[in-house]
C-alpha cells in the first residue's frame, strides 16, 4: 500500500503540476503575453477563458477513458493520460507567443489546453482507483485521499517552481523566456511518472471482472440508463469544493497582483504554503472519514467554508501579508475536509464494473459547471461591479448545491461499500 500511494500520489501530482503551472501562469503572464491588446483586467479574463477550455475538454477525456479504464483497466489508462499530458505541456511551453505569432499563439494555446483537459478528465478516476481499490473497504476513505493529495501537491510543486523563477528573473527575462521554464521542466517529471506507474500492479478488482469476463459492454451507457441518480449526486458533491478551489487558486491569486498590487513571488509564495496545508488536511480528513463517515467530514468542511467566505475579502484587503497567507492556507485547509473523502465518495455511487465510467463522468462533467466556469464568472462579475460581494454569493451558492447532494446520498453507496 505505501508504493501504491506513492504511485498515486506522485502521479497525479505530476499531471496537476502541469495543469497548476498553466493555471497559476494565465493568472500572472499570460494576459499579457498572448492577448497583450487589451487592457490588463480583460487580458486576465481572456486567460481564465482558455483555463474554462481545460475543464471543458474534460467531459470528452471522461467519457473516453472512463469507458477504457472498465474494459481494458485502470493502470492502461493511467499511462496513457500521463503522456499526452507530458507532451501537452511540453508543447505549450514551446509556444510563439502573440508578439511573434498573432492570432495563431492564443488559437494554438486554446487547440493544447484543450488535449491537456482530456487527459486530465481521464486521470482522476483511475488514480483514485488504483489505490481504493487495492485496499480494504474499512480503508477506503483514507486510501482514496492518497489521489487527492495529488493535485495540491501538483500545485505546490508548480507555484513553487512559479514563484522561484519570479524571484530569480527580473520580469523582463520572465516575460520573454523565464515563464517557459516551469513547463518543460515537467518533462523529467512525466519520466519519472511514468516509471512509477509501469511498476504498479492492476487492480485485485479489475483482475478479477477480467478473469470472469464480466466487464461492463457499455459502461457509458450502463452509468446513463441506470445509475443517473447517483451521477447527481456524485457531481453535486463537487460543486462547493471545486468552486471554492478555483476562488483561491485562480482568481485571488490574480486579485493580489493585479487588483492589491502585490508582487508575483508573494502570492504565489502564499498560495504554496496553502497547498502545504491543504495536503495535510486532505490526509487527516480522508482517515477521518473511515470512522465518522464521508458525509459528516464533507459537511463539517461545507460548514466552515460558509464562514470563512465573509471573512477572505476583508482578510486580503486589510493590506497585511500575513492576513493574505493566513486567507490562503485557511481557505485550503478547509478545502481538504471536503476534498478528502470525496475520492470514496464518488467512487462509492458506483458498482465495480462501471466504476470508472461514473467517477470519470461525474467529476469531469461538474468540473465544467464547477471549478472551470469559476474563475471566469469572477473576473467578469468583478469586472462589471467592482465588488466582490457577489463572488461570495456565488461560491455560497455552489456549496448549497453539495449539501444538497450529500443529503440526497444514502448511507450506503453500493453493496459492500461504507459512507
Amino acid at each position: 500500500m505505501k508504493r501504491l500511494a506513492f504511485a498515486s500520489i506522485s502521479g497525479t501530482a505530476l499531471e496537476y503540476y502541469d495543469f497548476a503551472v498553466y493555471n497559476t501562469l494565465a493568472a500572472l503572464v499570460f494576459n499579457k503575453l498572448f492577448f497583450p491588446t487589451v487592457d490588463p483586467l480583460t487580458g486576465t479574463l481572456l486567460a481564465f477563458a482558455t483555463y474554462w477550455v481545460g475543464y471543458l475538454s474534460r467531459p470528452f477525456g471522461g467519457i473516453l477513458f472512463g469507458n477504457l479504464g472498465d474494459r481494458r483497466g485502470r493502470r492502461y489508462v493511467l499511462v496513457m493520460t500521463l503522456l499526452i499530458m507530458g507532451i501537452c505541456t511540453t508543447l505549450i511551453g514551446l509556444l510563439p507567443t502573440y508578439e511573434t505569432a498573432g492570432v495563431l499563439a492564443p488559437i494554438l494555446l486554446v487547440a493544447l489546453r484543450f488535449v491537456q483537459g482530456m487527459a486530465l478528465g481521464g486521470e482522476w478516476a483511475g488514480a483514485v482507483l488504483l489505490s481504493l481499490e487495492h485496499g480494504t473497504a474499512q480503508r477506503r476513505g483514507r486510501n482514496a485521499s492518497f489521489a487527492q493529495m495529488g493535485p495540491s501537491t501538483g500545485m505546490l510543486l508548480a507555484t513553487g517552481a512559479v514563484a522561484l523563477s519570479t524571484w530569480l528573473m527580473p520580469d523582463a527575462v520572465l516575460m520573454d523566456w523565464g515563464w517557459r521554464v516551469p513547463l518543460l521542466a515537467s518533462v523529467v517529471l512525466v519520466a519519472f511518472g511514468l516509471w512509477l506507474r509501469l511498476g504498479v500492479p492492476e487492480t485485485p478488482e479489475f483482475l478479477k471482472l477480467d478473469r470472469t469476463a464480466t466487464q461492463a459492454r457499455a459502461p457509458i451507457g450502463e452509468v446513463l440508463r441506470n445509475h443517473w441518480p447517483r451521477l447527481l449526486v456524485a457531481g453535486g458533491s463537487r460543486f462547493g469544493p471545486d468552486v471554492l478551489f478555483s476562488l483561491i487558486s485562480a482568481f485571488c491569486i490574480s486579485y493580489v497582483t493585479t487588483i492589491l498590487g502585490h508582487s508575483r513571488t508573494f502570492a504565489t509564495l502564499a498560495l504554496a504554503i496553502g497547498a502545504a496545508c491543504n495536503v495535510v488536511f486532505i490526509f487527516i480528513a480522508g482517515t477521518l472519514s473511515d470512522s465518522l463517515g464521508r458525509r459528516l467530514v464533507y459537511g463539517l468542511g461545507v460548514g466552515a467554508a460558509a464562514v470563512w467566505l465573509w471573512m477572505l475579502f476583508p482578510m486580503l484587503d486589510s493590506g497585511s501579508e500575513v492576513a493574505i497567507v493566513a486567507a490562503f492556507a485557511i481557505g485550503l485547509s478547509i478545502h481538504a475536509f471536503m476534498y478528502g473523502p470525496q475520492g470514496a465518495f464518488i467512487a462509492e455511487q458506483f458498482p465495480v464494473q462501471v466504476r470508472y465510467a461514473g467517477s470519470s463522468i461525474a467529476y469531469t462533467f461538474a468540473g465544467v459547471f464547477a471549478g472551470g466556469l469559476a474563475p471566469l464568472a469572477f473576473t467578469r462579475i468583478y469586472q462589471a461591479s467592482g465588488e466582490t460581494g457577489l463572488i461570495v454569493v456565488y461560491t455560497g451558492v455552489a456549496l448549497v448545491i453539495t449539501v444538497v447532494a450529500l443529503l440526497s446520498a444514502r448511507h450506503k453507496s453500493v453493496p459492500g461499500t461504507i459512507s
